[in-house]
């Protein structure tokens, strides 16, 4: 039995960009896909009926804030992670290796593991290759991730010297592939739950080439790129993600890590790039920024106090269009007729720090998210990449300057083909 499989539906003539169908124990999802971020188990502030309202086919929980609290064998014994959060479609667990990162100050790493100071009552907490799987194969979540050192990006004011670097990038890799072998080897639920490995190097291709070979070459259902959106640049994320994206294997789905601001996304997804995850439609939907076609808008600010537009026209979301939701009554909401609700209301929420506000601003930005993958979805199938530009502003100079160059379909040397094997 398959923990997962990944059909490719079709495929981009322009660029390597294609449509895929992943299938897992609790329901399928279409591909590229856009994961909404649910650390603790609740995308914050949504109900699980309000996620799927959205089109978000697929949610991400956290290994080590699941394991601070509640404890993964309190979910486990309470039905898994599905039934806990009542999120019945699939699910992805990020395995702690993250936090080593953006909680530096407040962990040791070894050879062996992390070392991490509690965030909820100070006492020690260890995870490891094996105590990462573990804790992920008593969650339950359909697709799980491999435990790997993902280093901090080049210090921008100049506190690592070259060969510091260098040094601490070949570490990373070389003990991803030898933690990536151990959660191999831990992983108790193969036929379950899907293993993917993460590929690390900084921005250093050569490195990165060398993860790709050490990590496909444990055969794995799918694989990450991670250690992007550390603190590189746009262009050197982009670069990154277009020669790491050639080097793993077609046939198995790829998932860049954490990256969410739209042009990113589609300059992977031309790339090859099939799964994503940020924090920013929530996070910033919490603090009064929406997201459009044309660019970000700040709510708080005084221009929209008076303005009886929607969030963005043409939305479907339940701000935007509540009509267009089940719950709305054939006369309009509760029956009154009422229509899109608008900024000025939305603005008057916020400052009267009504709870309603990040919920109605969160929800339009998780669905605007799912609106732009299906849109890059139907691009993909039609190869019409500057209608995409047209109809989303903000993608525009990304699709602009890669498409046509046809640079994203070179396969580099040492690229995987099915067995994993460069």
């Amino acid at each position: 039995m398959e923990a997962m499989t990944f059909d490719i539906l079709a495929r981009s003539a322009r660029s390597s960009a294609r449509v895929g169908r992943l299938t897992t124990p609790h329901g399928s999802l279409g591909t590229p896909a856009f994961m909404p971020v649910g650390t603790r188990g609740s995308v914050k502030g949504l109900l699980p009926s309000l996620i799927a309202a959205t089109g978000s086919q697929i949610v991400l929980a956290n290994t080590y804030h699941l394991l601070l609290r509640p404890g993964s064998d309190l979910v486990s014994a309470l039905g898994g992670l599905h039934r806990f959060m009542g999120w019945p479609g699939p699910i992805l667990t990020d395995s702690g290796g993250y936090q080593a990162f953006s909680m530096a100050d407040a962990n040791q790493i070894d050879e062996d593991g992390v070392t991490f100071r509690s965030e909820v009552d100070g006492s020690n907490v260890r995870l490891t290759p094996e105590i990462a799987t573990q804790v992920q194969n008593r969650l339950g979540a359909d697709i799980i991730m491999a435990f790997d050192d993902c280093p901090p990006a080049r210090d921008p004011e100049g506190g690592q010297d070259d060969g510091e670097y260098a040094r601490r990038l070949r570490l990373a890799i070389e003990r991803t592939r030898r933690w990536a072998r151990r959660c191999v080897d831990a992983h108790e639920r193969p036929a379950e739950q899907a293993l993917f490995g993460i590929v690390q190097g900084g921005t250093d291709l050569v490195l990165r080439e060398q993860s790709a070979r050490d990590v496909c070459g444990l055969d794995l259902p799918g694989y990450a790129i991670g250690g992007v959106a550390v603190g590189e640049g746009p262009e050197q994320i982009q670069r990154v993600v277009v020669h790491t994206a050639a080097l793993l294997p077609e046939d198995r789905p790829r998932y860049l890590m954490g990256v969410g601001y739209e042009a990113d996304i589609v300059g992977a997804v031309l790339a090859g790039v099939d799964m994503f995850d940020c924090v920013l439609p929530t996070r910033n939907g919490r603090n009064a920024t929406a997201f459009t076609a044309a660019g970000q808008i700040r709510l708080r600010n005084s221009r929209f106090r008076d303005d009886a537009g929607p969030i963005e026209a043409g939305c479907d979301c339940h701000a935007c269009d509540p009509a267009a939701h089940a719950w709305a009554t054939p006369g309009g909401v509760g029956g009154l007729g009422g229509g899109a609700l608008s900024r000025a209301y939305i603005r008057h929420l916020f400052m009267a720090r009504e709870m309603l506000g990040p919920i109605l601003v969160s929800l339009h930005n998780v669905r605007y998210f799912q609106r732009l993958m299906l849109d890059i979805a139907r691009t993909i199938r039609e190869d019409d990449w500057l209608g995409l530009a047209r109809r989303w502003p903000v993608v525009a100079d990304v699709v602009r300057r890669r498409i046509g160059s046809g640079s994203d379909r070179h396969q580099p040397t040492g690229a995987s083909d099915r067995s994993g094997q460069g």
